[in-house]
């Protein structure tokens, strides 16, 4: 989860901008007016931003102080004269010698505040790197969710946080929405084969990403919101044709894959900007953007399995040999070859489904 402060000094609507961002659990509240602090519960960060003024002699309800060291003094001194409050730097980037200002803030605070003038993500990437094998945390102004996306990313680490001014009510729910990055980790089942059918022509669709996938990694696809089985990306050699280790030759069109917020997708509705999960063996998760879908007319095979506890799991791939399946310990099974009494790898969903989204109510799929 990346840190989200809201920066409160120029909203318009503010209260009703704070209550939103109380509602949201954002991490921090940003302002230069003490008063604003005044009040906020402890689930928020209290965070006093001085920029053109004078520090005053009280810091009030302030958890964090962020100076400009030339104007404050050094964090460091500051430190000793406020001992209950924490203080970082606020560095503003527009040329050589403020980016190396940057760098050595990140290496040597508890919190360092950056605003970048250039558009360019250059910058950002130097300071991430220079910073680490740090313990303190970077905040990078973002001028709105879009550009905090791009931050969050940069690096694949991306920036510890964002600080942003919202422009209306919803600004901080679509920026808490856009720091959580991360995907939770998933429970795999094994799956005993049961049977395989080959049941003839149909659309079937190859999903390639933007990223490279490793050799245990590939995305769960099923026929059921239920269950689903782990496809393989393209990541292994293979007779007649290359490699292709952005590829996930994923199934029939109709079928189910994770994507975003835990949300299913038809694999017939990816397209290019689309997210979808890739999964790896241990269960571990990532999201992956789909660059292109590729829908084809190819035959099909039907493959039949079934979880410990008796629940059915059904699959529709490409009936060709080099269309591939994960079993156990990361195990590339031929989906052609597989009989019954293999073992599959998948994921079991609880819920059921309504447009994507999981949902408690009945539902028959069969």
């Amino acid at each position: 989860m990346k840190l989200v402060w809201l920066d409160i000094r120029t909203a318009g609507a503010k209260q009703a901008i704070l209550e939103e961002a109380l509602h949201q659990r954002v991490d921090a509240v940003v302002t230069d007016d003490l008063a604003d602090l005044e009040g906020l519960p402890p689930t928020v960060q209290k965070v006093f931003l001085p920029a053109g003024k004078d520090l005053p002699e009280e810091l009030g309800a302030a958890d964090v102080v962020i100076v400009d060291a030339e104007r404050h003094g050094e964090p460091a001194e500051l430190a000793t004269r406020f001992p209950d409050v924490e203080f970082g730097r606020f560095t503003e980037i527009v040329d050589a010698p403020t980016l190396e200002d940057a760098c050595r803030s990140a290496r040597s605070e508890r919190w360092s505040v950056l605003l970048f003038r250039d558009p360019t993500k250059i910058p950002l990437e130097i300071v991430i790197a220079a910073a680490a094998q740090a313990k303190g945390s970077l905040i990078t102004i973002a001028q709105d969710v879009e550009e905090a996306e791009i931050i969050f990313g940069v690096l694949e680490h991306g920036s510890d946080g964002v600080m942003m001014a919202p422009k209306k009510v919803g600004d901080a729910t679509a920026l808490k929405a856009a720091a959580e990055v991360d995907v939770p980790d998933l429970d795999l089942t094994e799956l005993t084969v049961l049977a395989t059918e080959h049941i003839g022509m149909g659309e079937r669709a190859c999903v390639d990403t933007c990223s490279h996938f490793r050799e245990d990694e590939g995305i769960l696809v099923g026929s059921h919101s239920k269950g689903m089985i782990l496809c393989v990306s393209e990541t292994h050699p293979l007779p007649y044709m290359p490699t292709r280790p952005f590829r996930v030759n994923a199934g029939a069109i109709h079928s189910y894959t994770l994507g975003k917020d835990e949300r299913t997708n038809y694999l017939s509705e990816l397209k290019a900007g689309s997210k979808v999960t890739a999964v790896d063996v241990k269960g571990q998760t990532r999201l992956v953007t789909v660059g292109r879908v590729k829908i084809e007319s190819r035959p099909l095979i039907s493959v039949d399995a079934e979880a410990p506890d008796g629940r059915r799991v059904n699959l529709i791939l490409q009936d060709d040999w080099h269309v591939r399946v994960l079993g156990p310990g990361g195990v590339v099974l031929n989906s052609t070859e597989l009989k019954p009494g293999d073992k599959v790898l998948g994921y079991l969903p609880l819920e059921d489904r309504h447009v994507g989204y999981p949902i408690d109510e009945f539902c028959l799929e069969k």
